[in-house]
């Protein structure tokens, strides 16, 4: 069973919650035909349909949308030049998954590059693992370099100090296998300034990053802690199970939200979630898959943001990748 660590003490101030005012948000367009094939231009639809929900019509944040080809770019332009949507900018990149290969955006103002090996080397693409300090140098963030492997989606923060996060990804042996959980929690708090961590233990069936957490656990309020709730035949149910245990058993006030259930692709089951949210400025923008549940979902996420215009966007194309929302995001603060 989870139990909190020990707060350790940190010169590092954490990043906001992702509540907090975002001053824009980094956007992944998808750029590569020959790793989406048929599902490139649904994708990219899909992409944009998020994009201008997070801009809402100027009263949201401003979008930069990260081509990386000219190609790509040109697309995007078009496609974002009917409302002004948002920037496009070229910075080369194996994929859109810019929660794993962005900067980190601390509470100071500075940005946190980590290293990135390809998800524990499944996926090694030219560009991802630089593009952070690309992005990082383009904004005019000052930016330190963590020398070890981390991805944004493997953990998630209320804005205190505190984070969740899943052994079977941060305790990965194809991550840091030098690092006990000690090691980790101590270089959590150094790099950013993340001083508490409670460890749920695995996340959704056939996620390739490992488990992140985004896809299971996310913070909602300060100890706040959103988590999936199974539903009927649901492939997930032992995971959710355990999470909310671990959760309760931490000290965390927990808050559920319906599971999309069982999702096919090519009979094969996908990790689809609701969890993959994004929360912006104006709205907060759900992936949803075409189930019965899909209403139930949002119903319930719109309840936890009374404040925010909560809307659910397929993400049918971009789940073919392995991510929803969340994970091809990465909010910039306001500080």
């Amino acid at each position: 069973m989870s139990t909190p660590s020990t707060r350790l003490a940190s010169t590092t101030t954490p990043p906001p919650a992702e509540w907090a005012p975002h001053a824009g948000v980094w956007i992944g367009f998808p750029s590569h035909p020959e790793l989406w094939e048929e599902d490139l231009d649904p994708a990219r639809e899909e992409v944009m349909a998020f994009a201008r929900a997070v801009h809402a019509d100027g009263r949201g944040e401003r979008v930069t949308l990260v081509a990386a080809s000219g190609e790509a770019a040109d697309v995007a332009r078009a496609m974002a030049s009917v409302g002004d949507v948002a920037d496009v900018i070229v910075q080369p990149f194996g994929d859109i998954w810019l929660r794993d290969t962005g900067p980190i955006v601390t509470g100071d103002g500075s940005a946190r590059l980590f290293q990135f090996n390809g998800w524990g080397g499944k996926y090694d693409l030219p560009g991802d693992d630089t593009v952070g300090a690309r992005l990082a140098e383009d904004r005019g963030l000052t930016a330190r370099a963590c020398e070890w492997v981390l991805e944004g989606g493997a953990i998630d923060g209320d804005g205190t100090g505190l984070a969740v996060t899943t052994r079977q990804c941060l305790l990965n042996p194809n991550r840091n296998p030098e690092l006990d959980q000690a090691g980790i929690e101590r270089r959590l708090a150094e790099d950013l300034g993340l001083t508490r961590v409670v460890w749920l233990g695995d996340g959704l069936l056939n996620d390739h990053t490992d488990g992140h957490v985004d896809n299971l656990a996310r913070f909602v309020g300060p100890n706040r802690i959103a988590l999936p709730e199974a539903a009927e035949n649901d492939p997930n149910w032992q995971v959710y199970t355990a999470a909310r245990r671990e959760a309760l058993a931490a000290g965390l006030e927990v808050v559920t939200i319906p599971s999309p259930g069982r999702v096919l692709r090519d009979e094969e089951v996908v990790p689809a979630s609701y969890m993959n949210f994004y929360i912006g400025n104006a709205a907060v923008v759900v992936p949803v898959y075409g189930t019965e549940h899909d209403a139930a979902g949002i119903a319930a996420i719109q309840a936890i943001f009374p404040d925010r215009a909560v809307m659910g966007l397929r993400a049918d194309a971009i789940l073919t990748g392995g991510g929803s929302f969340h994970c091809i995001s990465q909010q910039i603060p306001v500080l």
